[in-house]
């Protein structure tokens, strides 16, 4: 989809679900990583991550730019345009629009920590990165920690 195309399909989106024109800018930002879209509050333009349409496909696409124009729209009439805003979740609810855009890409794996454990009460500590033993202590007796090496772990 193309910067022309998507001006059509937030215009048509606009009209339709909010019976509104959307009359500002809207346009693929490939710098976008975590978010699905943006709304400038000075110039009123709209900015879209396209790997959500890429990844995710059409449907949740349409569910992030009912999200955008509920700020949009919101902002405009001066209404509550905040996410912890009443009129935001009302509106986001009847026009059906997407709360949260879900993950794009899976969460990052740590796949080697290091691994301690308490002389005294066998707790056992893992860390990302090495630490002086001679420094620290255990934090449940106060004992001496003892380096056991690196444990590959999966943490989600």
């Amino acid at each position: 989809m193309d910067q022309i195309t998507l001006q059509k399909l937030v215009e048509t989106i606009s009209m339709r679900v909010f019976s509104k024109p959307f009359e500002h800018q809207a346009i693929f930002n490939p710098r976008l990583k975590t978010t699905g879209g943006r709304y400038f509050l000075k110039t009123h333009h709209l900015d879209f991550n396209p790997l959500v349409l890429e990844v995710l496909g059409m449907e949740t696409f349409e569910g992030v730019i009912r999200h955008e124009l509920c700020h949009y729209h919101l902002h405009l009439e001066g209404k509550g345009h905040r996410h912890k805003d009443q009129d935001f979740k009302q509106l986001l609810k009847e026009v059906d629009g997407l709360r949260y855009t879900p993950a794009l890409k899976e969460r990052k794996q740590v796949n080697e920590l290091w691994k301690y454990h308490c002389k005294n009460c066998l707790q056992i500590y893992y860390r990302k990165r090495r630490i002086n033993t001679t420094r620290y202590v255990c934090s449940k007796c106060r004992g001496t920690l003892v380096l056991d090496g690196k444990e590959n772990i999966a943490i989600e």
